[in-house]
């Protein structure tokens, strides 16, 4: 097109040349008449312009059009579930909706959300939106709490790994044997080889138990099994790095490797009635195991042999109606009576176990019972002491 404009163009400006002269001659004898052809060309020309620039306004128009980020209108109609990550950029959230369906362009989402302020509060997770939205409108979702897709549940604290795997299968509909598949090899979940290690001469076990870490927790939707187990022990790196634990643990308990502390932190979380003894228990076992004052440097804790029996596939018991076969089985790695450590934590202790193993107060007692119905205890440092103590628990009904 442009060839053939500038042809014609020159076509013509070779035809002026030749008859400039003739031009020239006709004005002369048109002169009278001139003007008045002059100002009918200058209005041609005016409207010409006119509709030129109306046709460049129009031709912009298309163009932002077409350049502008493209959008739905409106707040779109099904359903889908959309899963914001920890750490995504507002494009990445947006390239998310466009690939679900949910807005046009992630150019319109990103240009929507740096015209909120409010955008800077959109939380990890899964959320309920709409097809074919307006990137404004998806935004407003992702900023209502109500449009978040939440599947929490709690694991208690002093829950033991095959009770965890029970809790998570009611929660998730995930057989509990794959938890336990999923557990198998702590190490490649992400905790540390050292935390293994033990200073008492006792051959290290490496155990899922004590890491499961008890808390509230809102699972996304289609979570496996191993997703959710690396959370729980995520959690629990997280918290025993909030309070230092192994560092402290190797500073101030004695020669104490971190992974024996968290077998203490489990027994106080098993033993103790009441969050206020955490801590004393602790002391109790620390005492027991490591000071030569007990006389059999035992755990001499009956907790101990019902984590065997459950972990061998036998019902639990209460201690008073455990056989004195059960109590000191010598096949139990698990014995009451050993002397030392037991292999591995008995259960999965809460944060306020594991501050108790770390900084228990300072006590020489050996020896405790529950004394009330809100599950304090005495604690002694005799066993005569002791005695007395469990004469007042009878008295209140306890034992």
């Amino acid at each position: 097109m442009i060839d053939e404009l500038e042809l014609a163009f020159d076509e013509r400006t070779e035809k002026g040349r030749h008859r400039r002269g003739f031009r020239k001659k006709q004005a002369r004898r048109e002169a009278g008449g001139g003007r008045g052809k002059t100002i009918a060309a200058l209005l041609v020309t005016f409207l010409l312009l006119g509709a030129l620039g109306g046709g460049v306004w129009y031709g912009f128009d298309r163009v932002q059009g077409i350049f502008g980020a493209p959008d739905y209108s409106g707040s779109g109609a099904g359903e889908v579930v959309i899963q914001i990550k920890q750490g995504e950029s507002l494009t990445e959230v947006g390239n998310t909706l466009v690939r679900q369906g949910v807005v046009k362009s992630a150019a319109a989402f990103v240009d929507a959300a740096n015209a909120d302020v409010r955008s800077t509060n959109i939380q990890p997770g899964s959320y309920k939106l709409r097809k074919e939205m307006s990137a404004e409108s998806a935004l407003g979702l992702l900023l209502d709490v109500t449009s978040k897709v939440s599947n929490k549940f709690t694991i208690p604290e002093g829950r033991t790994a095959k009770q965890t795997y029970k809790l998570l299968e009611t929660a998730t509909k995930i057989p509990a044997k794959e938890f336990e598949a999923a557990a198998k090899d702590p190490i490649a979940l992400g905790i540390p080889d050292w935390w293994f290690k033990r200073n008492d001469g006792k051959k290290s076990v490496v155990s899922i138990e004590g890491f499961l870490f008890p808390d509230t927790y809102d699972l996304e939707p289609n979570m496996t099994a191993a997703e959710i187990i690396k959370k729980m022990v995520t959690g629990f790196l997280n918290v025993a790095g909030e309070l230092k634990f192994a560092e402290r643990v190797e500073k101030e308990r004695g020669g104490v490797s971190p992974y024996e502390a968290l077998i203490v932190a489990s027994l106080a979380q098993a033993e103790a009635g009441n969050k206020d003894d955490l801590g004393k228990v602790a002391r109790v076992a620390y005492n027991r195991v490591y000071s030569d004052t007990f006389p059999c440097s035992c755990l001499e804790m009956d907790v101990t042999v019902n984590y065997w029996l459950e972990v061998s596939g036998k019902p639990t018991k209460a201690s008073k109606d455990m056989t004195i076969s059960e109590l000191n089985d010598p096949k139990n790695p698990y014995n009451r009576k050993l002397k030392g450590m037991v292999p591995t934590p008995i259960n999965n202790p809460g944060k306020e176990a594991l501050q108790g193993a770390v900084d228990p107060p300072a006590g020489k007692w050996l020896y405790f019972v529950a004394i009330d119905k809100q599950g304090h205890s005495a604690f002694a440092e005799t066993y005569a002491e002791h005695e007395r103590n469990e004469a007042k628990s009878r008295e209140a009904g306890i034992i």
